[in-house]
């Protein structure tokens, strides 16, 4: 038996949106030497969302926002018995000495993020890194990695799943604890 309780309303997703991208704007102003890179597949969604509102709302011109996929970069990827299928990497601007952010569903054991770093060495080096997440798993990390900026903190037990839903993807903005 599966059960679901909603964490975050299409309402409270949209709220949280509006803060992180003033958080964002706080710290990087007009984006000039700041890129936007979302970890594919499920941080794609959010980071299109990010941009749209620092372009449509905030009218900051000329956000840079890349797709990174990292399926071959995981230390896992090699585990199990499925073939994984790849997302494209999208990054058409130079990464060298820029603020990058990358962004993400859910901050979960750090694995995915640590993978996106090993990726982005592909790309060149970065001045500085930061990480945007809407969900942080924070009693669940194997690696020494924190978001800095984070739309909702939630304390899970390792048999629980976040689950995002995108109204670009599944029909609604909306976040559920899925439990078994």
């Amino acid at each position: 038996m599966t059960n679901q309780k909603v964490l975050l309303s299409s309402k409270e997703v949209n709220i949280i949106l509006h803060r992180l991208t003033s958080q964002l704007i706080e710290k990087h102003e007009d984006f000039s030497n700041t890129v936007l890179i979302g970890i594919q597949p499920r941080g794609a969604f959010l980071a299109h969302r990010i941009k749209t509102l620092l372009q449509d709302f905030y009218k900051i011109p000329n956000i840079k926002l890349g797709l990174l996929d990292i399926t071959f970069y995981r230390d896992d990827f090699r585990r199990g018995g499925k073939t994984l299928t790849a997302n494209s990497t999208t990054i058409d601007f130079i990464v060298e000495d820029k603020n990058v952010i990358f962004i993400d569903d859910v901050l979960y054991t750090g694995r995915s993020i640590s993978a996106a770093l090993t990726a982005l060495q592909s790309f060149g080096r970065p001045k500085d890194v930061e990480l945007l997440t809407l969900i942080d798993r924070r009693f669940s990390r194997h690696l020494p990695i924190q978001p800095n900026y984070r739309g909702r903190q939630v304390d899970v037990i390792n048999e629980e799943k976040v689950a995002v839903k995108w109204v670009e993807n599944e029909g609604e903005d909306a976040v559920y604890l899925i439990s078994k």
